[in-house]
């Protein structure tokens, strides 16, 4: 069974930084993309990021491009996502995902929630002005 755990999520003023991460357990497999989704109160979930099995290939959202970076070490079998000069509006529970679908452009072309198999259970991110 795979589980996503997320860590460091936190509270942060705005232009401020945090980092989190995620670490898979279980058999997610040889080729998986993984992704940082984000939902906020009343908000349909989102996704902010993906990156590739490989680590070559990344998608970002309008909102994180420039400001977000994700990353991955397979070999420590981690992601991460690096949040830079953060507003209010990226307040939201951030929530790690794992897909494992052969069409890699619905990960780059507006990736959705139904191209993701496994999910976390969210780290909130808090952002004050």
């Amino acid at each position: 069974q795979v589980r996503l755990t997320e860590s460091g999520g936190g509270s942060v003023q705005a232009g401020g930084s945090l980092t989190l991460s995620c670490e898979p357990s279980g058999d997610t497999g040889s080729n998986t993309w993984m992704a940082w989704f984000r939902q906020s109160p009343g908000k349909e979930r989102e996704a902010v990021a993906t990156i590739s099995p490989g680590t070559t290939i990344t998608y970002y959202s309008d909102s994180a491009k420039g400001r977000f970076i994700i990353s991955r070490d397979n070999t420590k079998n981690i992601v991460v996502l690096q949040m830079n000069d953060l507003t209010v509006e990226d307040t939201a529970m951030y929530y790690c995902a794992a897909g494992t679908g052969s069409d890699w452009n619905r990960y780059t072309q507006r990736p959705a929630q139904t191209d993701f198999t496994y999910w976390g259970q969210g780290t909130q991110v808090t952002v004050s002005s």
